[in-house]
């Protein structure tokens, strides 16, 4: 797991199970729990050979408080080990030190298999060990014992065959599998990958593939065992000989896998098909993962988003401003930006950190790129953010780094970074060039997320893509650019030259891989990995078994999510003439509704800080705050994109409807609560799409809504309402607020029938006398028990204390 909040939650746990007279050391993880520190490094320093050092310094500065609280947890809670801060992404060490595949324990042999409270968690399943992401809420009582409760899932067979194009890599293959499979619909079903096609992917492959499951809605990506998992265990330094002994059983009980022979394909629900000689170079974006864009038509693509209609696919600029020049002034040298201009180019994030292939080919290209003579414009802000430290190693000793390092991308630290949206400040002028021009300015990252908001405040257009095609769009300044026909650039001789002049052949990436991806590199990496992060070391934390809150932290409070908690259970009621707080659309995501980025000066949690003595510089990152309760409730559907059908703007604001003033949505929501008045959200499809954010429930929970009506919820989302004890509620099939009739402005009554059965009907009625039905999701018994304790995190302290 990763972050703050869990232990926050157990540190508080203790204190309520204590207070009903039971014993507090109860609470404590009976299951092995690693916390891989990997959310809190930004990007503040960047093209510089000291940039690593300076935002791992700059990270402990900001971030020392909640450390010595992790330090604190790991010491205070049996079973739970932490890989300290700039160890890598919580995915990737886990894919390459952490997993088993098989375990061997008390001399019994069973499969590995693993949940996680990031939704990527599934990038273990390319590996072949079944695992999901679930909110930390679900996560926090599966560590204390309690199972799982799923509704048994579809499982639908994802058939590969061929072989991929030389010039394609692992990442444009995942994100033509990623529309591929949002277009089949998945969301709630496992998906297992089979056909001779697997045999040609390597495990780094399939984990890529794997990670992005949650963009495709899928609940697993499974890749059964083969040879080549066997010899990937091999490869990353694992024990040779309980390696063969995992084969073994994998061998003895049926599971070890020839993907050429047919007659070992399983049964599914639904079988798709993708011939991968098919695949072509792409990217994905301007604002969603399953927008797949071929690199071909990426010039004209992006055109016709400028004039469109504003949403998914569109900016709404006027056409007489398309092609509008804005020139700025940076250190001396003038420069201009325009629509499409690229300003922030990332290589990040464990979907694709994690594979050596797409590594080393962005360090061929760049190889090649600098030995032709272009460079990147000073402006862009450049980073190289791997998974782990073995990806430093191999591009070091392969000879690529430097190249790297000239055209900007230098290691700026481990971590998730730009994809979660710690992509740090742009330079000034480039920020007033933008803001001046209104100008839609892109991002680039090979990172698997690119919901509006999320990857950086100023950069409304934003693209997935392979690291070697990060670096190309960095190179050309711009995605207005046809490759096929246009030059990357024109270099001091005045030749132009093109991607294909740079781009180099899968056979020259495999000749290197096999040359400098080798065990003694994992094995020298992780055998210290626990002990290397020598500010980790020096911390010194307390040795209490129960933790001492201090009322003058804004990092660390105890949540007041137990308070007035009693053994007996309160019979759910009526939710009796509830508000809309906001009206969405859909596709609404975790981002939209629990931002992890930047504090916005002018918002509720910024206006907190600030009264409790703090400069924006001090601010951090609400990902960073997650451990306070104050600042992630203000956070709340704070994203400065946010889409509110109450009002004509993007904005995180709304309409009090008591009073008809339009407020920050927290300050309604405070108004509301403090007249008594119960909330609600309305809805359409996907709702909660994204990270598997436990606040995207617990600040919606803290803001007073009882319950979501949606057309429709991502699996996890969903799960985390459930645990928090607000009821989401689901349109009936055909039906959604515009065939209803609903404007939002109504108001709600949804009535709780004494006895209660999962999936059931209830029956809600508006203050204009118009009655309709919908869904209640909670899908299993276990569901409604939760429910009928006001959560899950009650019903456990309940259960601890009685």
């Amino acid at each position: 797991f990763s972050g703050v909040p869990a232990v926050v939650d157990f540190a508080a746990m203790r204190d309520a199970v204590k207070k009903l007279g039971g014993d507090p050391e109860k609470i404590n993880p009976i299951c092995p729990a690693d916390l891989v520190i990997d959310h809190s490094i930004q990007v503040d320093f960047n093209r510089r050979s000291d940039s690593l050092q300076k935002n791992q310094d700059l990270e402990f500065e900001r971030n020392k408080e909640r450390f010595e609280f992790l330090k604190w947890g790991s010491q205070a809670f049996k079973n739970m080990r932490i890989i300290p801060p700039g160890s890598g992404i919580i995915h990737q060490v886990n894919l390459e030190y952490l997993a088993r595949v098989v375990m061997d324990q008390d001399g019994y042999y069973y499969p590995d298999s693993v949940v996680g409270t990031d939704s990527h968690t599934t990038m273990i399943d390319g590996l072949g060990v079944l695992g999901w992401g679930v909110g930390g809420i679900e996560a926090e009582a599966v560590m204390l014992g309690q199972p799982i409760s799923m509704v048994l899932p579809e499982v639908v067979g994802y058939k590969l065959l061929g072989n991929p194009p030389p010039l394609v890599t692992s990442t444009d293959i995942v994100l033509t599998i990623t529309k591929h499979l949002r277009q089949v619909g998945v969301v709630g079903k496992f998906v297992e990958f089979f056909g001779p096609g697997v045999a040609q992917l390597s495990i780094a492959d399939r984990a890529t593939i794997a990670n992005m499951c949650p963009e495709y809605g899928a609940t697993a990506a499974f890749f059964p065992v083969d040879d080549i998992s066997i010899g990937y265990l091999i490869q990353t330094g694992r024990d040779k000989e309980k390696v063969m002994y995992a084969k073994k059983y994998l061998e003895a009980v049926g599971m070890l896998r020839d993907f050429k022979n047919s007659a070992q394909d399983p049964d599914f629900t639904q079988v798709v098909e993708l011939d991968l000689s098919t695949v072509v170079p792409c990217c994905s974006g301007p604002k969603r993962p399953q927008d797949k864009v071929a690199v071909s038509d990426m010039k004209m693509d992006f055109e016709t988003c400028l004039g469109a209609k504003q949403g998914f696919k569109g900016f709404q600029i006027a056409p007489d401003q398309h092609n509008s020049i804005v020139k700025f002034n940076l250190e001396g040298c003038d420069f201009e930006l325009g629509h499409g201009s690229v300003v922030i180019a990332a290589i990040t994030s464990c979907t694709n950190t994690s594979n050596p292939s797409v590594m080393l080919g962005a360090g061929l290209l760049a190889k090649k790129a600098v030995e032709a003579g272009l460079t990147v414009k000073p402006y862009i802000k450049t980073s190289l953010s791997p998974g782990s430290g073995v990806v430093t190693y191999y591009l070091r000793e392969s000879g690529v780094m430097s190249y790297l390092s000239q055209l900007g991308f230098d290691v700026v630290g481990y971590g998730c970074m730009t994809c979660i949206g710690n992509s740090g400040p742009l330079p000034e002028p480039v920020v007033e060039a933008i803001t001046k021009g209104d100008l839609v300015a892109v991002g680039v990252l090979s990172g698997n997320r690119n919901f509006e908001g999320r990857v950086h405040p100023n950069t409304r257009a934003n693209y997935l893509a392979s690291p070697p095609l990060v670096i190309a769009y960095a190179i050309a300044g711009t995605v207005r650019i046809d490759f096929e026909k246009e030059p990357l650039g024109i270099n001091a001789l005045g030749k132009k030259i093109f991607l294909k002049d740079i781009w180099p052949t899968r056979n020259e990436i495999q000749a290197v891989e096999s040359q400098f991806v080798i065990p003694g590199m994992f094995k020298e990496v992780y055998q210290k990995i626990e002990t290397v992060n020598k500010s980790w070391n020096a911390l010194k934390a307390p040795s209490d078994k129960l933790y001492t809150w201090n009322p003058k932290s804004t990092y660390i409070k105890s949540p007041p999510f137990f308070d007035g908690l009693t053994l007996a259970l309160q019979t759910p009621k009526t939710i009796e003439n509830a508000y809309v707080l906001l009206s969405f659309g859909d596709s609404v995501t975790t981002d939209h509704i629990s931002p992890a980025g930047n504090i916005a000066r002018n918002s509720p949690a910024a206006r907190y800080l600030t009264s409790r003595g703090l400069t924006p510089r001090e601010f951090n990152s609400y990902g960073s705050r997650r451990g306070n309760d104050a600042v992630m409730a203000r956070g709340t559907f704070a994203n400065i994109r946010l889409v509110n059908r109450f009002l004509d703007k993007q904005g995180p604001q709304t309409i009090h409807f008591p009073s008809g003033e339009t407020l920050d949505v927290f300050d309604a929501a405070e108004r509301y609560k403090q007249a008594g008045h119960p909330l609600i959200v309305l809805a359409g499809k996907e709702y909660g799409a994204g990270s598997s954010r436990d606040w995207a429930a617990k600040g919606p929970f803290l803001l007073g809504v009882k319950a979501v009506l949606a057309e429709s919820y991502e699996r996890i989302h969903r799960s985390n309402l459930v645990g928090m004890g607000v009821i989401p509620l689901q349109y009936l099939p055909g039906e959604h607020a515009g065939t209803l009739g609903l404007t939002g402005r109504e108001r709600y009554t949804i009535v709780i029938p004494e006895k209660l059965k999962p999936q059931m009907k209830v029956e809600i009625k508006l203050d204009n006398g118009k009655t309709f039905q919908a869904v209640m999701r909670f899908d299993t018994d276990v569901e409604l028990t939760y429910f009928h304790n006001g959560g899950i995190l009650n019903y456990m302290i309940r259960k601890m204390a009685s």
